[in-house]
């Protein structure tokens, strides 16, 4: 006997939009203020001077100038330190 699926029954044929993310403006590259340099997930990169983080966790630049990256040792809780990079505008 012939069978046929019933509507809607196939669940696993919907897929979710990308994201895009990562670094979008690269050290050494020009930004002009209000640019998204990095777009990420929670905080991996931090901010240093004239960049901003915005609320979904891309970093943004305040002022017009250069993209620099840069590590910076931080000290966790449990005394354990690891190397964090840091997003500068230089003008």
């Amino acid at each position: 006997m012939a069978h046929k699926k019933a509507g809607w029954s196939a669940k696993n044929l919907r897929d979710s939009k990308p994201k895009y993310r990562w670094v979008k403006v690269f050290g050494g590259q020009k930004a002009t203020a209000g640019n998204i340099i990095i777009r990420q997930k929670w905080s991996k990169y931090e901010c240093g001077k004239n960049a901003y983080l915005g609320s979904d966790f891309s970093v943004h630049a305040k002022i017009d100038g250069t993209v620099v990256f840069s590590k910076k040792k931080v000290a966790r809780f449990d005394g354990r330190k690891y190397l964090k990079t840091v997003v500068d505008i230089a003008s």
